[in-house]
């Protein structure tokens, strides 16, 4: 062919680009813009990745994109490099990588820079009794008081339904009588100068001063792993970095494994830097997301904030990206394109010649070993920050202090003496509900999720059963269903713990937090908040909690249920469980107050336990980077993980096992397969799950290998009866 082809990313399960004519009209879209084309009997949004001379496909089954939507590239060509690795590396359909690195509303081809619908009060609706409208119609009422204190400039249609998510059939009403009015305007830009005056802030110790002329030796690429206790004062080496950086007009991206954890941050970023950041999480609107992604792309946000997508995030004058508490299995993405955020930066800081700087109290054994190795620079902090002291660490063998509703006597008195002392406590069960099981005391009858290869969550104050895999409830039983006997919550969750905390504290303040607690918008930032200034004395939560979070009054920390990792099938078992009771231990004791930390446990003889009370974390990843070298898995070999699930069970074997005869055919002496087997869980959500793991001591041949696979595997007729993926590097196995 003569004329111009376009080589176009369409978001469809296929690892290929589509060819495209260009409109009859006008020149080529250049490269990094979208377009509308026609895929099938659909219109569908692309982004041109590149042109070409001549399509491999006959002239006349090659048709013409519809509509041009942008003048000039909205994706830059360092970003598009960006996509192209991820979709290379993870062997994901680049179709699919590309929608997942922009935002929603350029997925959903709008422009640039979108207008947004804004409600505002009139002056009739100004004067009128709203509190005689709100006798009558209580929502009308709400609404209209909700827009008056908003003032003039109105409210987002899409903010406001997140805060009055029924408000449209509550307006309609109001507009009739004329006291509300809608409006189009363009959406406001980002403005990074709202932050305060910037303050100062403390000064360095040794080991500090140390790390920061180790991190100020270059400005150009280099990965560095800040392995620091908690409290020794990583998060003043970013923020002396940032500043550094931002005094050169270029930009910071902060990754941050969960937004739990960004309203403390944003507000340090906010006193210290004295510039309000770019926020880019699932807790904004899509307008907000992409006026953040537009002004980091303009150079207009010198500071950029976000979790695991801010990864793909523009930058016009990159200079230095950090991931915190890089350990976090957050940065993992676990469905569709399964990508780690904290390699990808570590893939972009290279790409684009800056440097990348990863900070842990309990670092991942992968960065570890690259230490060892020299790729990257290991920087300690040994002592905490201040001159406060790490907490004191002892175990409470529940066989000789039995734990009631999941809290020992040993574990009580200490609380009574820290609360009685002026300190606050943490009682940490990484388990939410009430309790996770529901069973028959005559016939021991458990009740199960019907969809899943699981037991049901007894979530008592909604009186519900709750399966936590598939999200299935049903009503809480009070008689067993096989032989009408009553039934009774066995074991414990957070509901349970917090209950039981109440009953025997009743003049104390209990505050839960887990991801049922805080499913209202706001109930996070304000459970933090009375954490932080000490209005809550005794705080019970899974794992939100043991996040980098800084309460200053907490002096106690008690763990119950520790055992839960202690024979784990999983190789990583230990290394998490480390990784978990280090970080919630760390919150006890960061101020001037000595901390200390139970461990309920009923094997308090296990070995695991002396190495990490006399050891700490840093001998714990040191006997297990000892053992995984001896018993070569990871960091020492590398792993894929192919996963298929169906309504019937052999068709999922069966696929994966078209994929393990494919592979063999391809494979070398490097590589090692195992499986197809049944998933740990083999049943979730109605269908049956299996997987075949890929592991291999060849990282290139492994990736040689999935480039043959993955596009054979999408040709095979028995691929339209599953629903299948490819995880390289997967951090969930058994």
């Amino acid at each position: 062919m003569s004329s111009t082809v376009l080589k176009i990313a369409v978001n469809v399960p296929l690892s290929r680009e589509f060819d495209y004519l260009p409109p009859k009209r006008g020149a080529p879209p250049a490269t990094g813009c979208r377009v509308r084309v026609p895929f099938g009997r659909r219109h569908e949004i692309g982004l041109v990745l590149g042109h070409a001379a001549d399509s491999s496909l006959p002239a006349a089954k090659i048709r013409r994109v519809d509509e041009v939507i942008d003048t000039s590239p909205v994706v830059a060509a360092a970003e598009l490099r960006l996509i192209r690795f991820t979709s290379d590396y993870y062997h994901h359909p680049i179709g699919e990588v590309v929608s997942a690195a922009m935002p929603a509303l350029l997925r959903q081809g709008k422009a640039l820079h979108p207008t947004v619908e804004m409600l505002v009060i009139t002056d009739l609706g100004e004067a009128t009794d709203i509190e005689t409208l709100a006798t009558r119609a209580p929502r009308q009422g709400e609404l209209l008081e909700y827009l008056l204190d908003a003032g003039g400039n109105g409210v987002d249609a899409e903010r406001l339904g997140e805060e009055l998510p029924n408000w449209r059939r509550a307006a309609k009403p109001l507009f009739d009588k004329g006291l509300i009015a809608r409006i189009e305007t363009r959406a406001a830009d980002f403005d990074e100068t709202l932050g305060c005056d910037a303050q100062t802030g403390p000064a360095l110790n040794d080991d500090q001063r140390d790390a920061l002329a180790t991190l100020r030796c270059s400005d150009s690429f280099g990965a560095y792993l800040i392995d620091g206790v908690t409290g020794s004062g990583k998060t003043e080496l970013y923020l002396t970095r940032m500043q550094d950086v931002i005094n050169r007009g270029q930009q910071v991206l902060v990754l941050a494994p969960e937004i739990g954890l960004t309203p403390q941050l944003v507000s340090r970023l906010r006193q210290r830097l004295g510039i309000q950041p770019a926020l880019l999480h699932s807790g904004r609107t899509d307008v907000e997301r992409l006026t953040a992604w537009r002004a980091a792309r303009s150079g207009a946000a010198r500071l950029v904030v976000g979790t695991r997508s801010a990864i793909f995030t523009p930058l016009k004058n990159p200079g230095l990206i950090i991931v915190d508490e890089e350990h976090d299995h957050s940065f993992k993405q676990q469905e569709g394109l399964r990508y780690s955020a904290r390699d990808l930066a570590i893939v972009r800081a290279k790409q684009l010649d800056i440097p990348v700087i990863l900070g842990s109290a309990t670092p991942t054994l992968e960065m570890l070993q690259h230490c060892r190795g020299g790729n990257y620079r290991h920087i300690r902090l040994p002592v905490r920050a201040g001159g406060a002291r790490p907490p004191s660490v002892r175990l409470v063998d529940t066989m000789r202090s039995p734990a009631r509703d999941g809290i020992s006597e040993t574990l009580a008195t200490a609380i009574t003496s820290h609360l009685d002392a002026g300190g606050q406590a943490l009682v940490f069960l990484n388990r939410r509900g009430f309790a996770p099981t529901l069973i028959c005391a005559a016939c021991g009858h458990i009740a199960e999720c019907g969809r899943c290869d699981s037991r049901l969550t007894v979530h008592a104050r909604s009186r519900e059963l709750r399966c936590h895999h598939c999200g299935a409830v049903r009503p809480l039983e009070t008689r067993c269903g096989e032989c009408g006997e009553t039934v009774k919550p066995l074991g414990e969750g957070t509901q349970r713990l917090e209950e039981a905390l109440r009953t025997r504290f009743p003049e104390k303040s209990v505050t839960r937090i887990d991801s049922d607690s805080m499913q209202q918008k706001g109930a996070m930032i304000e459970a933090l908040d009375r954490a932080t200034h000490g209005h809550a004395d005794i705080l019970v939560g899974t794992q939100m909690l043991s996040k980098g979070h800084h309460f200053p009054k907490l002096t106690l920390v008690g763990i119950v249920n520790a055992d839960q990792g202690l024979f784990g099938t999983d190789f990583r078992s230990a290394e998490r469980m480390a990784q978990s009771i280090v970080q919630v231990a760390g919150r006890a004791g960061r101020e001037s107050r000595p901390g200390e930390v139970l461990i309920q446990t009923a094997f308090p003889d296990h070995p695991f336990w002396s190495t990490l009370i006399d050891g700490g974390y840093e001998k714990v990843s040191a006997e297990a980077l000892a053992e995984r070298e001896l018993t070569r898995w990871p960091p020492f070999t590398r792993l894929a993980l192919i996963r298929a699930a169906a309504h019937r069970h052999n068709d999922a074997l069966g696929f994966l096992e078209l994929a393990k005869n494919r592979a063999m055919r391809k494979a070398d002496d490097s590589l090692r397969i195992l499986g197809p087997v049944d998933a740990p869980m083999a049943r979730k959500a109605g269908r049956y799950r299996t997987q075949l793991l890929l592991q291999s001591s060849d990282r290139q041949a492994l990736h040689s290998l999935l480039r043959e696979l993955r596009p054979a595997l999408e040709e095979e007729p028995a691929a339209r009866k599953v629903r299948w993926s490819i995880d390289v590097d997967p951090i969930e196995l058994f």
